[in-house]
């Protein structure tokens, strides 16, 4: 059954029955909104303060992570700078050791940045940078094709001997290359000494070749320095020397050719472990064997070679 409900009325002080307070109701329904929506805000920043979801500490920890590797990434980013900056230093060394020649200034792939600083770029700065970058284009090209000429008269010049290019070693790649020419750290005497070679890190007992045609201009048996060595002399006034090795096979005066047997890897001398030290020289001064064995290798195992005798600071010798 129904109840009634009523009202009292202080004007008349009496009870009445009571009838539908809609502006009561609608009253009522507000305030629990509000406060229910206080409640939800209230409770929402504490969980977001004080609590968080995996995902949320796992990019924390991430985070974290980052700003600490952040300051190495920034020392290898300098570090690479140099080695390209190297290389390229190496490159054209090589370019003047082999062809007696500058090397050409070709550009690399230009920069891009123009299509990159803004949302949108004009038509005519899009055709303005195209046609600048055909006419540069077309002058490297002119320039590259003159430099081939150079080196086609240079290799047709009988005076021209190019120096000793092929690998004294067989089956080596790039982490059995040692610290080239230039001061190094001496591992026996620990002090800083001028390194003349490149070192091969090769088992002992590794076979030894010459590096080009020529003929044995001086054998040595020793037990300190360089250890056995053989010294070889090529055209154009080019020796090569093959130090620290365990057996000689060639004497003095006998002709070689490229490729052939002469001796065995080892570490007579003062050697620190077993390696063969390579030397070329050039009317007796000494060239950097790194920029004569590119024609033997790969571009890619070439350059990284080239990173490994430069950043190689200690010798085997």
């Amino acid at each position: 059954m129904k109840r009634d409900r009523y009202s009292y009325d202080d004007r008349t002080m009496r009870y009445r029955k009571a009838g539908f307070n809609f502006l009561g109701l609608l009253g009522n329904v507000l305030r629990i909104l509000l406060v229910s929506l206080s409640l939800f805000i209230v409770a929402y920043f504490i969980l977001t303060r004080f609590l968080s979801t995996d995902a949320e500490k796992r990019l924390r920890r991430e985070i974290r992570a980052y700003e600490k590797i952040y300051p190495q990434l920034q020392e290898r980013e300098a570090l690479l700078g140099k080695s390209l900056q190297a290389l390229e230093t190496k490159d054209d060394g090589i370019y003047r050791t082999v062809f007696h020649n500058d090397a050409p200034n070709v550009d690399p792939i230009g920069t891009m940045d123009i299509f990159f600083k803004a949302d949108t770029v004009a038509e005519n700065d899009v055709v303005n940078y195209t046609s600048a970058k055909a006419e540069k284009l077309m002058h490297q090209a002119v320039n590259v094709d003159a430099a081939f000429a150079d080196i086609y008269m240079a290799l047709s010049s009988k005076e021209i001997v190019v120096p000793p290019m092929s690998l004294p070693v067989q089956d080596i790649s790039y982490p059995q290359i040692g610290a080239t020419v230039g001061s190094r750290r001496n591992p026996i005497l620990n002090a800083d000494v001028r390194h003349n070679g490149l070192d091969f890190i090769v088992p002992r007992g590794s076979a030894v070749y010459a590096s080009a045609d020529g003929t044995v201009e001086k054998t040595r048996l020793s037990n300190k320095g360089d250890g056995n060595t053989i010294t070889l002399a090529h055209a154009g006034g080019y020796q090569t020397r093959y130090c620290h090795l365990s057996e000689i096979k060639v004497k003095d005066g006998q002709k070689v050719r490229k490729g052939q047997l002469i001796g065995v890897s080892g570490m007579s001398g003062d050697a620190f472990a077993p390696h063969l030290h390579y030397e070329v020289l050039l009317d007796g001064r000494p060239l950097n064997p790194a920029n004569c064995i590119f024609a033997s290798v790969s571009p890619e195992e070439y350059s990284n070679m080239l990173y490994m005798s430069v950043y190689t600071k200690e010798s085997m010798d």
